[in-house]
């Protein structure tokens, strides 16, 4: 099997505003910085194969002082990869919960079903989404069979590979932590996909609390949850 060193970017200011950024290219702000470079110190001596990253500069800025602090790394550029961004949202892509609840309540409405099926005006759906991902990182793992990579992505696509793991169905609300700039590790294969360690943040302990998306707490006792 292949171990992933799966990451989240860091920080951003949509973060900290809880926005849906979805694909829209939103660099990170100095939080998200200083946890990159934390990042790097603590796997500077991993012994890894290759690095690879989402091709939005969140990720990207997430991945350079990875790559600076490892020697394994250092003589390669990251692989980038479209196929690991994250779910797109369509029309609410850039849109806090705020907004979208007084401009977009039906669609708000909506969303509190997190049905895997449903998908906004130009959106991919959860069950869209969830294909795209594993696809793509069942492909790391075949053309890097036995070897270790750094994957540096977004939330919602650590989402689908911990659902994938749990065995948890894709419809209804996120059940995992996933902080910005935290560890998890993953070993996967074409059938199987096994968590060694997640939502490790040892490295951040002394840093600002971080915005947390708790989807569990914005279901209403009327919302219908699959």
């Amino acid at each position: 099997m292949t171990e992933l060193i799966l990451i989240r970017h860091g920080e951003t200011d949509w973060n900290r505003e809880l926005r849906f950024q979805g694909q829209i290219d939103v660099p990170l702000n100095a939080v998200g910085h200083e946890q990159a470079r934390r990042l790097g110190q603590r796997l500077a001596g991993e012994p890894v194969h290759a690095l690879v990253c989402s091709d939005l500069t969140r990720t990207r800025q997430t991945a350079l002082p990875i790559r600076q602090h490892n020697r394994q790394l250092l003589s390669s550029e990251p692989s980038l990869s479209r196929a690991l961004r994250e779910q797109k949202f369509g029309a609410l892509d850039g849109m806090s919960v705020a907004e979208i609840r007084t401009l977009h309540p039906e669609a708000w409405a909506q969303w509190l079903r997190f049905d895997a099926d449903h998908a906004f005006a130009g959106a991919e759906s959860t069950r869209e989404f969830h294909a795209r991902v594993m696809a793509a990182v069942r492909a790391l793992a075949s053309e890097h069979p036995q070897q270790t990579l750094v994957v540096v992505t977004h939330g919602g696509v650590l989402d689908m590979i911990y659902r994938t793991a749990r065995a948890l169905p894709l419809s209804g609300p996120r059940q995992s932590d996933i902080p910005n700039a935290g560890l998890n590790r993953v070993r996967i294969d074409a059938d199987r996909a096994e968590i060694l360690t997640w939502a490790d943040t040892q490295h951040l302990m002394d840093m600002p609390p971080q915005p947390v998306y708790d989807q569990t707490s914005l279901v209403e006792p009327t919302a219908a949850v699959d």
